[in-house]
């Protein structure tokens, strides 16, 4: 039976699973719209790596997002409709997010490629040269709603029964088991950063090459109807080259940075990385995307700390609350 919590509370858990589900009912009308689009000879102009700024959202800003450099393959290609040359970058009808399969479009379309495009007979500069989604995408996001739907309703009714447990045998227990219940996800957290950083540490290395060093300046969101304050953070890009393709990569350390309220603490770490510094980069090889100047979990142990903590709480509240 599922606790007495408000239903807003489940609407803003499953919030993210419902715009994913929005975006792909949006994206299935695209693709049965495209499948009627008439095709044209085309041939691809350009075809190399490319650096482009990605809108993200961030709920810990003012602006209520940030920008992110990604790794994106431009495939450009000409076609002619009616006398008239256009051109053209997109790929496919799927959304390309960057950061992926950069080297594998590149390889597939070589310049000089003769391409089929397929136009919009509406806007013919609209054109796409893949107009299907890829096999088992939708059947993976059926996957996904089940898992967040069980996963949000199942966590509320396992929360609501080891509280009832729980108060046959300790007093506060609500707030023993909630405690317990966040040590428990910072000890995942942790446990997965720690992992990821163990796989960094074997993946190939590349010599790279700062490219920008510097700080950050943002306000973070607004608490209790008051304007964030002033925030700094380290932003710190590279180049590097794996495989005869180029990229570049954004994250100095597999555990993230931190952003500060002191320009000064930041600084010290952005002065490690001057523009122009040859580095070396540990790359993904299973998705060159992806790689990392530092593949050690630095600062780790803070999240550890704050699981002691959390449990040493839940142990205190249970014995003496």
């Amino acid at each position: 039976m599922l606790p007495d919590i408000p239903w807003f509370v489940y609407a803003m858990l499953l919030a993210p699973m419902g715009l994913i589900v929005f975006a792909a009912i949006y994206k299935y009308f695209e693709v049965r719209a495209a499948s009627d689009w008439p095709s044209v000879p085309g041939e691809v102009v350009i075809s190399a790596p490319e650096v482009r700024n990605v809108k993200v959202i961030d709920s810990g800003r003012e602006a209520g997002h940030r920008f992110e450099e990604r790794n994106f393959a431009n495939i450009t290609y000409e076609y002619v409709i009616a006398g008239q040359r256009y051109r053209n970058n997109r790929v496919s009808i799927g959304e390309d997010r960057g950061n992926f399969e950069v080297a594998e479009t590149i390889a597939r379309y070589p310049v000089g490629k003769p391409v089929t495009v397929y136009y919009n007979p509406n806007r013919r500069s609209e054109a796409v040269l893949e107009r299907d989604i890829p096999k088992g995408v939708f059947g993976c996001l059926v996957w996904m709603v089940v898992i967040s739907v069980i996963g949000v309703f199942g966590s509320a009714i396992g929360f609501n029964k080891l509280t009832e447990i729980a108060t046959t045998r300790v007093a506060n227990a609500p707030m023993v088991v909630a405690l317990g219940a966040f040590g428990a996800v910072m000890a995942l957290v942790a446990l997965a950063i720690q992992r990821h950083a163990r796989q960094a540490r074997h993946w190939p290395t590349v010599k790279g090459t700062i490219a920008t060093s510097g700080l950050e300046r943002f306000r973070s969101a607004p608490e209790d109807n008051r304007r964030g304050q002033i925030m700094f953070k380290a932003k710190i890009s590279y180049t590097y080259s794996f495989n005869g393709t180029g990229y570049t990569g954004t994250v100095a350390s597999i555990s993230g940075e931190v952003s500060s309220t002191s320009d000064g603490a930041v600084q010290r770490w952005v002065k490690r990385y001057r523009d122009g510094q040859t580095v070396d980069v540990y790359v993904n090889p299973a998705n060159p995307s992806e790689s990392v100047l530092e593949p050690r979990a630095r600062g780790i142990w803070v999240v550890w700390v704050i699981v002691a903590v959390l449990w040493a709480m839940a142990a205190f509240v249970a014995t003496r609350g």
